[in-house]
């Protein structure tokens, strides 16, 4: 496989953001542990967005959990240290000269203020709560932004990859050459594009039939009748959605594209010869 466009198709950053299927993240995976570029490139992005959630992480206000338990102690403390006032006992002349205190503003000021700590400790756990909730929705709106940057880092590669494409097309120094289909494959269509001063190759796919599953599309370069690896078609590229940028070819007579095993072969298999094209 083409490890560069498939690092650039933006399929890493779904994976670390979570937008993938299960069968698309397994597809994922297999690839990072088969490629090491694939697992750096993948560590890479999710260490950024490790790095970009830490540091935009804010924590709660100084000593907010522990005036929330002290709100509640000290209503607990003022309950137990206003206890009822035990009967005096039966002393018939004291009573007479002594007035009686007055229970009922006694037992209105100890309720007066166990409701007021009562308050107080509501009041604390309801701004606790109104905290909690909003560090969730700061959470939430980070990792949205998170997602937007890694998104917008992958539509901009894919804009750069086509701005490249746009400047092969169009430059003079690329020789087109028109690969028309084989026997097996009579409408199928591609197109390479060769610069003999830096060997450079590009290939354009118009029609190509689906590979077998397995199978992948594979550029042979023919030099004096002599078949050269030019590199395996990405699946994008084989359903004619890109433009890639093959394997750097030092001369060659004629292109061909042959229906290999996936990873490529080191001889084509010409039972499976699609396109072909002389220069």
């Amino acid at each position: 496989m083409n490890i560069q466009e498939y690092i650039e198709s933006g399929i890493l950053e779904q994976y670390a953001l979570g937008e993938l299927t299960e069968a698309q993240r397994a597809e994922v995976e297999h690839h990072a542990a088969q490629y090491p570029e694939i697992q750096q490139e993948l560590d890479t992005i999710l260490e950024a967005l490790a790095l970009y959630a830490s540091a935009h992480t804010q924590t709660p206000p100084s000593g907010m959990r522990e005036r929330v338990l002290a709100g509640w102690q000290q209503a607990i403390h003022q309950q137990n240290a206003n206890p009822a006032p035990a009967e005096a006992p039966a002393t018939p002349v004291v009573r007479q000269l002594v007035p009686e205190p007055a229970p009922a503003r006694v037992s209105w000021l100890m309720a007066a203020s166990v409701a007021l700590l009562l308050l107080s400790a509501a009041g604390n756990f309801y701004l606790y709560s109104k905290w909690r909730s909003t560090e969730t929705d700061l959470l939430a709106m980070q990792s949205e932004q998170g997602r937007m940057a890694s998104t917008m880092q992958a539509v901009e590669k894919r804009l750069d990859t086509r701005t490249q494409e746009l400047a092969v097309l169009r430059s003079e120094q690329f020789r087109e050459v028109n690969l028309a289909g084989m026997p097996i494959a009579p409408t199928a269509k591609a197109r390479v594009l060769y610069n003999p001063a830096t060997k450079a190759v590009y290939v354009d796919v118009r029609n190509l039939p689906a590979a077998p599953e397995g199978k992948q599309y594979q550029l042979w370069a023919l030099d004096g009748g002599k078949p050269v690896d030019a590199g395996m078609l990405a699946q994008a590229t084989a359903v004619g959605d890109s433009l890639q940028h093959m394997k750097d070819v030092a001369s060659a007579q004629a292109f061909a594209m042959t229906v290999e095993p996936m990873g490529g072969s080191e001889n084509p298999t010409m039972e499976t010869l699609t396109v072909m094209g002389k220069m």
